[in-house]
């Protein structure tokens, strides 16, 4: 099927073509109050500028929701539901396209296109949505496979209870950051042997700085303490999805994480991509994701066979040298749970969901040799060091490497439905 085409110019190869219309927050030269924008090409349609232009009057049943767009986070466009966001995405994918049936309000309206048609790199972007929570799954099984290797054997890799449930953790919201957001070396405890007698940590800055490459999923439909949300109706609860790099500190968490699993070790940053791809777009590409061999209790089981996403991804190292080498190439389709089994299961207990919270998927990894999620998995837990153009090398991160991890759906240029970058920078642990 040949990609839909506007008026506007859209670069071939842009993640943001007209089959995408994802969500973000922006401030701009004309604004500095953070509201919402859509990305179209290299360029930004501001919502806010938009809607005061009169650009909504085409779309009737919209008009009472208009102030959304001039809120600080898309939350409360989140929880107008999925049908609304449907007819939103909808209605400004006819405003842009061709032969819009709405000619008059923007692509002949050269004053309004000059107040809400934005150069992207002119302005700046912010934290999407207002996360009140913030919790991470496990659900890429190669990975989880990989680091079951190293610290164990290949026989008991897998945990038990690893086909049998989303297997996840209560994260922190506080230090989710948007793409571009520095990222500090943390301190901790480390035992830099762990088969020493007596076993007595070393307080200093994190040596096994990591990646962790995943997809992340925002909430749009919260429920009431108590209730659960089915398998069946999990979809209607999320809004979009974001691009996502849990950074790990390894060696802290190595020494932290018993018996009560990661804290400082992975809540010193988060970084997400800064706009929202609606679950709407992404809908054409779903998959099959891995096959898992148990039977799944009944509140996990799913009539759509193609319940993930396949999501081209890729991970690049720069260097403070300005070198760059791209250190993995995976797909989405290495996931063995969905985010709707995610979420059915993490509300199973009566746990209330609220609009905003986010929901990550885990490290995403693949099975060969350069498609691992992280460089744990790739330096075989620091015994190998992975080659960088240039003659560097690494085990993990070191200060000013900058991590970019990009994201998209589609084959076809004009027609890519993709997140963008997520991007990190290493900086220096602080003096103590």
């Amino acid at each position: 099927m040949t990609p839909p085409r506007s008026w506007f110019p859209i670069p071939r190869a842009s993640h943001f073509s007209l089959s995408n219309i994802p969500f973000g927050i922006i401030t701009t030269a004309a604004s500095n109050q953070p509201h919402a924008a859509v990305a179209i090409g290299d360029h930004v349609l501001d919502l806010a500028a938009f809607s005061l232009g009169g650009g909504f009057s085409g779309l009737p049943s919209f008009q009472s929701h208009l102030a959304v767009f001039s809120l600080p986070s898309l939350n409360v466009f989140a929880s107008l539901g999925r049908p609304i966001h449907r007819d939103v995405r909808g209605y400004l994918q006819s405003i842009l396209v061709e032969d819009s049936p709405h000619p008059h309000l923007l692509k002949e309206n050269k004053s309004l296109q000059s107040q809400c048609l934005i150069s992207i790199e002119e302005v700046q972007m912010h934290l999407p949505m207002q996360i009140g929570d913030y919790t991470d799954f496990y659900a890429g099984r190669n990975h989880a496979y990989n680091v079951g290797v190293l610290f164990r054997d290949p026989s008991n890799a897998l945990q038990p209870n690893y086909n049998h449930l989303p297997v996840g953790y209560h994260g922190r919201a506080s230090s989710v950051v948007v793409s571009g957001t520095q990222i500090r070396r943390p301190w901790g405890q480390i035992l830099e042997n762990p088969k020493a007698e007596p076993k007595i940590p070393d307080f200093t800055p994190c040596k096994r700085l990591d990646i962790e490459l995943e997809l992340g999923a925002f909430v749009c439909k919260a429920n009431k303490m108590g209730d659960s949300v089915s398998i069946d109706e999990a979809e209607k609860s999320l809004f979009g999805f974001v691009l996502m790099n849990d950074w790990s500190a390894r060696d802290i968490q190595a020494w932290e994480y018993v018996p009560l699993g990661p804290f400082n070790g992975k809540n010193f940053g988060t970084s997400i991509s800064a706009w929202v791809v609606l679950a709407d777009a992404l809908d054409p590409f779903r998959g099959k994701g891995l096959e898992n061999e148990v039977g799944l209790q009944n509140y996990l089981q799913e009539k759509k066979e193609n319940n993930v996403y396949d999501i081209e991804l890729e991970v690049d190292i720069t260097t403070k040298f300005g070198t760059t080498t791209t250190i993995s190439k995976t797909t989405a389709l290495n996931l063995l749970w969905s985010f709707p089994q995610m979420l059915a299961h993490h509300t199973i207990t009566g746990c209330p969901i609220q609009v905003g919270d986010l929901l990550g998927s885990g490290t995403i990894s693949g099975t060969e040799p350069g498609t691992e999620g992280s460089l744990l998995e790739q330096s075989k837990g620091g015994k190998i060091s992975v080659r960088l153009e240039g003659g560097e090398e690494r085990t993990f991160l070191e200060d000013g490497d900058t991590v970019t991890i990009r994201g998209w759906s589609g084959g076809e240029e004009g027609g890519l439905v993709g997140f963008g970058e997520c991007i990190g920078t290493i900086e220096p642990a602080v003096k103590r």
